[in-house]
């Protein structure tokens, strides 16, 4: 099965990175790519209309070989920590400029591909500082849309309130455990 996982965290070794570790710990078997948002130069959609007629956008940057891995991948694994009730803002450029995936999935010759495949999931995998009950909800809510735009159901999410301290993560031994369980379960 072939894994994309995605990590928005601009801090390397971070929460959300040591979380998601243990989630790929738990895909054994899982073909996974690694791609980590922050790294990558990735400019904003300007809502040109460009990829209208055909689906691909106008501009040319590191999203460019994102799109045919995300339209190979069975699964997709997001990760980022919450900031102000949402993705971080490289994670929300990347997902703006998947814009250009909803628009080709929406052409005639997208008819049988791999958008009308609902085996193909997306997870969201979040860390917040803070213990609110509504906490995740924009995030959540802006990962369904982008997996929809992507072609991929929503699997689900495995989100971690109270983490907040750098290095905070590592020392959470249950929600580690938590995590690779997550992990056996994306690939089912």
């Amino acid at each position: 099965m072939k894994v994309l996982a995605l990590q928005a965290s601009p801090r390397p070794g971070g929460n959300s990175e040591v979380l998601l570790n243990a989630v790929l710990s738990g895909l054994a078997g899982g073909d996974i790519d690694l791609v980590n948002l922050t790294a990558l130069n990735i400019g904003p959609c300007i809502n040109c209309g460009g990829c209208e007629k055909d689906g691909i956008c106008v501009f040319d940057d590191d999203m460019e070989p994102l799109y045919d891995m995300i339209l190979a991948a069975d699964r997709v694994i997001f990760a980022s920590p919450i900031y102000f009730y949402n993705i971080t803002a490289k994670g929300k450029l990347f997902i703006d400029r998947t814009q250009a995936l909803w628009n080709r999935q929406r052409l005639p010759e997208a008819k049988g591909a791999v958008w009308h495949n609902r085996e193909r999931r997306g997870y969201l995998v979040s860390v917040a500082a803070t213990r609110g009950r509504r906490v995740f909800e924009g995030a959540v809510l802006t990962m369904k849309y982008a997996f929809d735009a992507m072609g991929l159901s929503y699997g689900g999410e495995l989100l971690v309130r109270g983490i907040d301290r750098r290095g905070e993560m590592a020392e959470a031994a249950g929600e580690l455990e938590k995590a690779r369980a997550f992990g056996r379960e994306c690939l089912r």
